[in-house]
């Protein structure tokens, strides 16, 4: 484990690669910038330290021994306690259905070596401003996006405090693009997690089922947003 001695307050990030040298690459370019630092060279080693160490970004290669960075991933967003962490993918693979599959997954971007450290510095900074701090899991029964409110315990959801009828599955499938917001879902992701269906059958269901849903939702259903050829996206951070 590597960690720099930047101040309590700074983001942690938690470096996932086999390849020392792209390793110290990162973590040098990262300190700089004021991060704190952790590392991890395999799979496993990556999740035991995500769940103790709840970093707010993970840079996942996804060629790694044993688990693929994509198995890491898949893992992460599974459990409660580290589905929130934001992922960049580093790979030195280009090809497009390795990045579909990726952001399907829930990557929040996707990075091909070799690549700038300062371009990386940069997207690390984007990402974490858009996903904000999400509070940990378990933190509470309410989420409150801009206008939007959703209480978990209840089932209830309300737009600037007027009620929302929504169905289990509507409501199901809010509250997923809300747990993970500022992340893209893919629609097979989201036939899986909401329907717990095959990814590859009637995807068709997510997009109609988004479509009422953006209706019900009024003055919050612009918080929705279609990233084409992926799938949806619930904004981060809105105006109440």
């Amino acid at each position: 484990m590597i960690m720099n001695p930047a101040p309590v307050s700074a983001e942690r990030i938690l470096v996932v690669d086999d390849e020392p040298e792209i390793v110290a690459l990162v973590v040098y370019h990262l300190a700089k910038a004021g991060y704190r630092v952790s590392t991890a060279s395999s799979g496993q080693d990556a999740i035991e330290l995500a769940r103790r160490e709840r970093p707010a970004l993970m840079v996942l290669d996804l060629m790694l021994p044993g688990m693929s960075g994509f198995d890491v991933l898949e893992q992460l967003r599974l459990d409660d306690a580290t589905r929130d962490i934001a992922v960049i993918m580093l790979t030195a693979r280009r090809e497009e259905p390795d990045r579909i599959r990726g952001l399907s997954l829930g990557a929040d971007d996707y990075l091909t070596k070799p690549f700038s450290p300062a371009e990386l510095v940069l997207r690390v900074g984007a990402i974490l401003r858009r996903t904000g701090s999400p509070a940990p899991a378990g933190a509470g029964d309410a989420l409150v996006i801009g206008p939007l409110h959703i209480d978990r315990a209840a089932m209830a959801v309300s737009v600037q405090g007027q009620s929302v009828d929504l169905t289990p599955t509507e409501f199901k499938l809010l509250l997923t693009l809300a747990e993970r917001r500022g992340r893209v879902q893919g629609r097979g992701h989201l036939l899986e997690t909401v329907w717990e269906a095959a990814p590859d059958i009637q995807t068709r269901t997510v997009d109609m089922h988004v479509q009422r849903l953006r209706t019900k939702l009024g003055a919050a259903g612009d918080l929705i947003e279609t990233v084409r050829g992926f799938g949806y996206r619930l904004k981060a951070n809105a105006p109440r």
